[in-house]
């Protein structure tokens, strides 16, 4: 079974806070997300997003001056309720306003993968699994995670999520 995060960049005036419609929106963002992804305004995870906020979370061992944005990479931001007429099939949706996303940038731009790792890896590594194989994959999800909320907070944009399953 395929699951993923999806979250896509878009400006604050073009959302509206209504879950049929964000959902559409975000259905069509995913049927262009190759296009969406190469352009820098898409990000996705895979069923790994959890570990990723694990990963985040060992910020808090760290004693970062803003450890508590570790948690607005993956599952910051709030929930979009279902309306009482929405298709029960419709992802789980939320969204991260431009503060957060610029809150999570700097997270992202400032914390230390490699410390990161130091705290958490240990727990991140699968059993079976080659431990600098995961560290490398968590690493390409993090840089790319930095890219991408980087590229939003500078745009001024908000970033909303959707899991897709």
């Amino acid at each position: 079974m395929s699951i993923h995060m999806h979250m896509r960049a878009v400006a604050e005036p073009e959302i509206r806070d209504d879950h049929a419609w964000l959902a559409a929106f975000m259905r069509t963002a995913w049927e262009n997300h190759p296009a969406e992804y190469a352009a820098g305004i898409a990000a996705s995870l895979d069923k790994v997003w959890g570990a990723v906020n694990d990963l985040y979370a060992a910020a808090e061992a760290l004693d970062a001056d803003d450890a508590k944005s570790w948690e607005l990479p993956i599952y910051g931001g709030r929930p979009v309720a279902h309306s009482a007429d929405a298709d029960p099939s419709d992802p789980p949706l939320g969204i991260l306003d431009p503060p957060g996303v610029s809150q999570a940038a700097d997270f992202l731009a400032s914390v230390s993968f490699d410390e990161l790792w130091n705290v958490a890896g240990a727990q991140l590594v699968w059993s079976g699994w080659d431990e600098a194989q995961v560290r490398q994959e968590f690493l390409d999800h993090h840089r790319h995670l930095q890219d991408f909320y980087g590229r939003a907070a500078t745009a001024g944009h908000a970033v909303v999520r959707a899991v897709w399953a």
